[in-house]
C-alpha cells in the first residue's frame, strides 16, 4: 500500500485547480471562432492572421492558440515565417459548428450559463437548492421557467442538449432492442435530436416529442425538418397535463431534474397511460452503487443541485422508483459511456 509520501499532493491539486482554466481556455476558443475559422481556410494560420480574421488582439491570440496546442485541440507547425496553426481531428469533429457531431452549443451554454451558478457552488451546498436567484435575479421555485427565461435562453438549451445526444444518442437507444415498440413518446423531447436519432435506428417506430408548448413551437420551426413524417408533437406539461398513450416512454435526462416524489409522481402517470406490454426508457448518467463514481457523473450531480431540483442516482435507485410505480422486469444496460439505460416493462 502506498504511503502519503509517494502521493505528488502538489500536480494533483495543481491540475484540479487548473480544471476551470482549461475549460474556459477551449469555450473561449469556440466562441471566438478559432475551429471554425481554421476548418474553412484549409490551410495552417498564423496568429497574427487568425488575429486579425477574428478581431482580436494578436498577444491575447497567440496565448490562447499555444493553450490550445497544449490541450491538444491545435497542432503548430514552426516554419521561417514563424509558427502555423491548424486543428487536431478532435477539433474538427467536435468544436467546429458545422460538424454534425459539433459540441459548440452545449459548451456556450456551459460557458455562458451554467458557469454563472456554478459561482455559486458553496451557497447551493449550503442551502441544498439552485442558484438561478443569485445568478440571474429569477425565482428558482421554476428551474425550467428559470431555464427558459428568454427565447434565446431556450434556444441555447435546447440546441446544447441536441449537441449531446449526436453522440450520445444512439448508444442509449441501441443498449436495448426496441423495434417491437413501434408508437413512442419521448417525454421532454426538446429539440428532438434524441427522437431523429430514434427513428433513423428503429424505422418502423413513430416518435412524438411531448414538451411544453413554447418548446414545440422552437423543435418544429427550428430542429425538426417538416418532411420527418414519423416525428410528431404533443404539447403539453407532463406533471399537470395528460400524457398520451404509447407502447414505449423515453425518459432522458428527466427524472435526474426532480426529487423522488416528483419522480414518483411522473412515472405513476406514464405507468396509467401506457398501453399494455409497452414499457419506460429511463437514460441517465448512472452512479457506482457505492456513489464512489464515474467522477463525471458525480460532477453532473453538482450540476444538478446548482440548476434543478434533482440529482444522479444508481441503478438501484432508479430500479425502485419505477418499481415503485408499477414497472417491472427492470433491466440496467451500461454503454461505457456518459449515459445508460434503464428498460421498465409494464
Amino acid at each position: 500500500m502506498s504511503s502519503t509520501e509517494d502521493l505528488d499532493y502538489p500536480q494533483v491539486i495543481l491540475q484540479y485547480n487548473s480544471g476551470f482554466l482549461v475549460s474556459k481556455v477551449m469555450f473561449t476558443a469556440c466562441e471566438l471562432g478559432v475551429f471554425d475559422l481554421l476548418l474553412e481556410s484549409g490551410e495552417p494560420l498564423s496568429s497574427d492572421a487568425i488575429a486579425a480574421h477574428l478581431g482580436t488582439s494578436t498577444t491575447g491570440m497567440e496565448r490562447l492558440l499555444d493553450a490550445c496546442v497544449g490541450l491538444k485541440l491545435l497542432a503548430v507547425e514552426l516554419t521561417q515565417e514563424g509558427a502555423l496553426y491548424r486543428n487536431t481531428e478532435i477539433s474538427n469533429i467536435y468544436l467546429t459548428k458545422s460538424s454534425p457531431k459539433s459540441q459548440y452549443h452545449i459548451m456556450m451554454y456551459y460557458s455562458n450559463t451554467v458557469y454563472l451558478c456554478w459561482h455559486y457552488l458553496a451557497d447551493a451546498v449550503r442551502e441544498g437548492r439552485n442558484q438561478y436567484e443569485r445568478a440571474f435575479g429569477i425565482s428558482s421555485k421554476d428551474p425550467f421557467g428559470a431555464m427558459y427565461r428568454s427565447e434565446e435562453e431556450m434556444l441555447k438549451f435546447m440546441a446544447g442538449q441536441n449537441s449531446v445526444w449526436s453522440i450520445c444518442g444512439r448508444d442509449v437507444l441501441a443498449a436495448f432492442d426496441l423495434s417491437p415498440f413501434t408508437q413512442i413518446c419521448d417525454l421532454g423531447g426538446g429539440g428532438g435530436a434524441l427522437a431523429q436519432e430514434c427513428v433513423s435506428l428503429y424505422p418502423n417506430s413513430t416518435v412524438t416529442i411531448y414538451d411544453l408548448p413554447k418548446v414545440v413551437q422552437v423543435a418544429k420551426e427550428q430542429f425538426i425538418p417538416p418532411e420527418e413524417h414519423r416525428i410528431a408533437f404533443h404539447e403539453g406539461d407532463f406533471f399537470n397535463d395528460s400524457i398520451p398513450e404509447a407502447e414505449l416512454y423515453i425518459l432522458s435526462k428527466i427524472l435526474h431534474d426532480w426529487d423522488d416524489d416528483k419522480c414518483r409522481q411522473l412515472l405513476a402517470k406514464v405507468h396509467k397511460a401506457c398501453k399494455p406490454g409497452g414499457g419506460v426508457l429511463v437514460v441517465e448518467s448512472l452512479l457506482n452503487e457505492d456513489k464512489s463514481g464515474p467522477l463525471e457523473t458525480q460532477l453532473y450531480s453538482m450540476n444538478m443541485l446548482v440548476q434543478t431540483e434533482g440529482k444522479e442516482r444508481t441503478a438501484a435507485e432508479y430500479s425502485k422508483l419505477l418499481e415503485g410505480a408499477g414497472f417491472g422486469e427492470v433491466q440496467i444496460k451500461r454503454t461505457g459511456k456518459v449515459y445508460d439505460a434503464v428498460l421498465g416493462r409494464k
